[in-house]
């Protein structure tokens, strides 16, 4: 592929979707020596979700850019504290409202400052809070060290998930406003500590204006993209349109137009210096992956129309609890609804566009049960029907 202009102004659709591959780190070598945690901060943010079917989105993001790394590593990269053995406990990362509820590096605390205090100034929320509560919560975390909800009091107040009790409200306001921060993960239960003991002083207090940190978030994006329109940097820590506007003159990226988008793009200059070339991964993606948050660009570089079905009634599902859409070759070539049972990975259900894509599947799917510890892999059902045989056989063919 031809080198870039400098700076380039025009890239073609392809160029823009091998940009955009390489910035989210499936184009390349990638750097494994950095492991999960530079993935997180090439990403600049993880979306956590609470699904688990082959692993939870946290654990299936690194996966899908490094390979079979032991599931206890991820876990561990993002919530065990640096450096091993000191007091206070000092984060790797922090969870915080990004693109969704996401796992961010604690280099990054300072730059959400604008969003603290936004929640600050807040007139109302969805779950009331007893009067006194919020004090005993900051008051119990500062006299005990870090606590779940459970041991602050309860999380609930009935068996319902959305029945918060007053202490778990309390503490996730407070997670809000930025007075405590979620240092580990206990059993899926997070486990808060005050802000003032974990967040390391350097980057503690919030001394940054609304348009310091907008710059640098509209950046980071605009890095984490490759190249994007004005919707999908605003999409990326879910900006509104209007702060990009704001910022985006004064952010390091430069304006490019794509082939085919019709709307105005930006850049990482970085990106552009050099064509992105190397090897293409190929991978099953989590629904809440990064590279497909956004379903306008989704369809827009690759021509894939991506929709998470587990909310959707069964009756009216397409492609599935779960799909996971396959990345092979630069492309996304089809979808796998998986399912465990015992040391089988079942897939219940897997479209694709046409037999060419059999053997990516076939690997996507051998290596996602080898990382999962399933040692055979069952497929049900297959759109097209026809090629259902011709999976198998190329599932049988790459274990000889």
């Amino acid at each position: 592929m031809p080198s870039l202009p400098r700076p380039a102004t025009e890239l073609t659709a392809d160029e823009a979707r091998r940009i955009a591959l390489r910035a989210q780190g499936f184009l390349g070598a990638p750097d494994r020596r950095a492991g999960v945690r530079g993935v997180l901060r090439h990403l600049g943010a993880v979306q956590l979700d609470t699904i688990s079917v082959l692993a939870r989105s946290h654990e299936l993001i690194p996966y899908a850019r490094l390979g079979a790394i032991g599931r206890s590593t991820v876990d561990a990269a993002y919530w065990t504290p640096s450096p091993e053995g000191t007091t206070p406990a000092r984060p790797h990362a922090f969870e915080y409202w990004s693109h969704a509820a996401c796992i961010l590096p604690i280099e990054e605390w300072p730059h959400f400052a604008f969003r603290r205090r936004a929640y600050r100034s807040r007139p109302h929320w969805n779950h009331t809070l007893p009067d006194g509560v919020y004090d005993q919560v900051i008051k119990q975390l500062r006299a005990e060290g870090p606590l779940t909800a459970t041991d602050l009091g309860g999380a609930k107040r009935t068996s319902e998930w959305w029945d918060w009790s007053g202490t778990k409200v309390a503490v996730e306001r407070a997670l809000m406003y930025g007075e405590v921060v979620c240092v580990a993960r206990r059993g899926w239960k997070r486990v808060y500590d005050l802000a003032e003991r974990a967040v390391p002083e350097a980057l503690l207090h919030d001394e940054l204006d609304d348009a310091e940190c907008l710059r640098r978030l509209v950046r980071l994006a605009g890095q984490s993209l490759g190249v994007g329109t004005r919707a999908d940097i605003a999409d990326y820590h879910r900006l509104k349109g209007e702060q990009v506007d704001a910022v985006i003159a004064d952010s390091g990226l430069v304006p490019v137009t794509v082939e085919g988008w019709g709307k105005p793009a930006w850049a990482d200059p970085a990106a552009l210096g050099t064509p992105p070339r190397g090897r293409h991964r190929t991978t099953l993606l989590s629904p809440f992956d990064s590279l497909i948050w956004e379903r306008g660009r989704t369809e827009r570089i690759f021509g894939f129309s991506h929709r998470l079905e587990a909310y959707v009634p069964k009756p009216k599902r397409v492609y599935g609890y779960f799909a996971m859409p396959v990345l092979a070759g630069g492309r996304l070539v089809g979808r796998v609804d998986p399912a465990r049972e015992g040391r089988t990975l079942v897939a219940k259900q897997v479209t694709l566009d046409g037999p060419r894509a059999l053997p990516a599947v076939a690997q996507a799917l051998l290596e996602a049960a080898a990382w999962v510890e399933c040692t055979n892999v069952r497929v049900e059902r297959m759109d097209p029907p026809a090629l259902r045989e011709p999976l198998i056989r190329e599932l049988a063919r790459s274990l000889d």
